[in-house]
Formats: structure tokens, C-alpha cells, sequence
């Protein structure tokens, strides 16, 4: 049998032809280091050259926005209205000299826009939130127009070609977690009738539509993945059924790599939650992997609860899925992909502070990530002793609602 170190270092080609160089790929995570115009520091460029030189194959950038005027958070960044692929160059060159491979997520947040940096963000459907918390942060959406929903299929578009002339190369769609495409695809959220909405074809048509579009402008050598949610975890939500039958047409598509992932802002299963069975072997989502994988011969990669050099080997020797993703651990150990690599026996770690609030930990933990990142991006190590006070009163919060407000802004 392998050894675990052997299965990570084994390359991938991709459908494209494209090739990774091992099994290892960072997940997106937010990294809130735009500048006020919504561009690419240098500081982005500096933890991108430090995660480059860490081992992984592949890195997935945190979300950009295909729409400076439709944003997360405020320092995200986002593909300016005239673009301009020379400020993206020094990011995408941040992996030179590695043979790390730089891909760019491509986001729309749709409703889950906060009130401060939207006062009517659009949505396929005019749908709040049901949870009363959430809803104080977000406005009800107003529903988009036929042609406003052309014109966001053609921004992904142009998004796609910037940041490929830039140098990036490959791309990801984020079609997960509550944002705009995951919006299209759930019929709690897309209410429309007619053309982009109705029943689960239609539901659909909008990623469909975007993945056309990308690969129309990027050529057929440029890797396209997706970001897909197994399902909601609501009730009456994206149904597993639903998401195996768009993972099947997608592959139709043409993408090449797909990442399994779940639930929403309401339900935010990419957290951490998941059924016994599927924790006891350390994935969250490969239960679904493995039902997708009867479905489609695309590749497929699962982020979240990967803990063991052992655990990441039986998941690739299961044929369940081609890559494993690490986020918040490699916010931790930046060099953990090159540690595991080597054939250390390393454990990935998340290590954020606990208060035993589920809201307030959750919440909590992508502000600890946040700051740690920063740190590395400032060329600062890494400081675990970063507790629960220290980071809450960092976010200027008190409580659970206002710490959502700052983290998520």
C-alpha cells in the first residue's frame, strides 16, 4: 500500500489538459484585504507568495466579486466596470518561482450583500431571510430583470478573461453557500417563473449559463471549476437529488474540477456540521463525493474536516474524490502542504478560540482566521495565543448579532 505522502504528491490532469501538480489545493477563504477601491494589495500578494511556497498544488483565491457595485464584504476584491488586468498581475505572479498553481474564485453575493454596503441587494427572487438575526443585517432583495440577469452572466464572463490575462491560471465559480448562483439554484430563494426559474431545470440554466460563458471567453485550455453546495440543509431548500442531477450536467458542460460543499449563511454546514458517518472518516461532504462520483468523471475535490496524513489517504485511495482541500488549517501552518508532502505526520488543525456559544464560535472563527491571515500577509508569523477577548474586542464586538455585522463586513 502507498504511502499517504505518495498519493498527495501524485499529479492530476485535468479534462482541459491542464495539470496539478499534487492533490493538495487550499480552499477559498475571505481574505478582506482589498484596498478602499476594491483592489488587490500587496499584502494579498505577500500571503499568496507565502501559502505558494507552503506545497500545495493548487490555491483557490477567496471570492472575487464579478461586480464592484455587489459586494461581501467591503474590502473585497472586485472586477472594476472598465477592467484592468494589469492590477491583477503582481497577485497572479505571487506564485513564481513555485510549480503551485493560482486559481481565482468568481462570486456575485446576491442578497447576502450586508445593509451597509446595500441597501436593496438583488436576488433571483425578492425573498429575506427567514432568521429574524440575519435578516437585521441584510435588506430584502429586490428580484433581478431579464436583462440584469444577462448582464451578470456576461460579467462573470469578463471577470474570467481579466484575471486569465492577468496571469491567473484557472478559475472557480462559487455556486455554494447562499451567494448568487446558490440563490438561482434553490427554489426556497428563486421563486421566478418563466425562463430562469420554475422548476429545477430552470433553476439551473443561470451556472449553466455562466460556465458557458466563462469557457467562450478563457478558450478550452483553461481549467473552470465549480463550487457547488450538496444541498441547503433546509427544509424545502437545494435537495441532494437536485444537486446530483446540475453536478451530471455540469460535467456535460465541460468543467474541470468540482468542489463539494453545503448549506448556507442559515445553515452553514461548511462549518463543521455533517452526519456521523461522513466525520468518522474526517470529510464533511464524502458521502456526497462518492455519490457523485457514480455521476460524473469530472474531478472532484472536498474541503472541510481533514484532519490526518492517514484520513487524506483513504479518502483519494476510496476513488471518491481526486483532490483534497485544506482552508483554515493552512491559515494555522501555512507550510502544512509541504510538511505533509514530506511525510510528516502532521495533523490539520484550526486551533480558533472557543466562548461554547455556537453563533458566537462560529462567528468567531472566521475572525480569527481573518486576523491570522493578515498577520502573514504583514510578513508577521502566525500568534495562536490570539484568544476569544483579544479577538472579539479586536471586532469591536459585545455580543453575537453585532460580532456578525463586523465579521461578515
Amino acid at each position: 500500500m502507498s504511502e499517504p505522502q505518495e498519493l498527495l504528491a501524485e499529479p492530476l490532469k485535468l479534462r482541459c489538459g491542464a495539470l496539478l501538480p499534487n492533490r493538495l489545493a487550499k480552499a477559498a477563504l475571505s481574505e478582506q484585504l482589498g484596498d478602499r477601491r476594491n483592489r488587490p494589495t500587496a499584502e494579498l500578494a505577500e500571503l499568496y507568495r507565502t501559502w505558494s511556497r507552503g506545497g500545495a498544488g493548487t490555491l483557490i483565491t477567496g471570492n472575487v466579486m464579478v461586480d464592484p457595485t455587489a459586494l461581501g464584504e467591503p474590502r473585497n476584491v472586485a472586477v472594476p466596470r472598465e477592467p484592468d488586468a494589469t492590477e491583477f498581475k503582481p497577485w497572479a505572479r505571487s506564485a513564481d518561482g513555485t510549480e503551485t498553481r493560482l486559481w481565482v474564485q468568481l462570486n456575485h453575493p446576491g442578497r447576502q450583500s450586508p445593509r451597509f454596503l446595500s441597501r436593496q441587494p438583488v436576488a433571483p427572487s425578492a425573498v429575506p431571510f427567514g432568521d429574524r438575526g440575519i435578516r437585521s443585517v441584510f435588506a430584502t432583495p429586490r428580484a433581478l430583470t431579464g436583462d440584469e440577469i444577462e448582464a451578470i452572466v456576461d460579467r462573470f464572463g469578463v471577470a474570467a478573461r481579466t484575471v486569465v490575462d492577468a496571469g491567473f491560471a484557472g478559475v472557480q465559480i462559487h455556486g455554494a453557500h447562499g451567494y448568487l448562483v446558490s440563490q438561482f439554484l434553490s427554489p426556497l430563494t428563486n421563486q421566478r417563473t418563466g425562463g430562469w426559474g420554475g422548476d429545477a431545470v430552470r433553476r439551473r440554466r443561470f451556472l449553466l449559463e455562466v460556465v458557458a460563458r466563462i469557457r467562450g471567453e478563457v478558450g478550452d485550455g483553461v481549467p473552470i471549476a465549480v463550487k457547488l453546495n450538496s444541498a441547503d440543509f433546509q427544509r424545502g431548500g437545494f435537495s441532494e437529488e437536485e444537486s446530483l442531477e446540475v453536478v451530471r450536467e455540469l460535467g456535460e458542460a465541460g468543467i474541470d474540477l468540482l468542489e463539494v460543499s453545503g448549506g448556507t449563511y442559515e445553515k452553514a454546514a461548511m462549518m463543521g456540521s455533517g452526519k456521523a458517518s461522513t466525520a468518522s472518516r474526517e470529510a464533511y461532504f464524502l458521502d456526497y463525493a462518492t455519490k457523485a462520483r457514480q455521476v460524473t468523471d469530472v474531478a472532484l475535490m472536498v474541503t472541510g474536516g481533514f484532519t490526518s496524513p492517514a484520513g487524506m489517504a483513504d479518502a483519494l485511495r476510496s476513488g471518491s474524490l481526486d483532490v483534497i482541500g485544506l482552508g483554515r488549517p493552512l491559515v494555522v501552518d501555512p507550510a502544512l502542504p509541504g510538511r505533509l508532502l514530506a511525510g510528516e505526520d502532521v495533523r490539520a488543525e484550526r486551533k480558533a478560540p472557543k466562548t461554547g456559544i455556537r453563533l458566537a464560535d462560529s462567528l468567531l472563527e472566521i475572525q480569527w482566521h481573518t486576523q491570522q491571515m493578515h498577520r502573514v500577509a504583514a510578513g508577521k508569523p502566525v500568534d495562536p495565543r490570539l484568544g476569544a477577548v483579544r479577538t472579539l474586542v479586536r471586532a469591536g464586538v459585545a455580543d453575537p448579532l453585532n460580532a456578525f455585522r463586523r465579521v461578515r463586513g
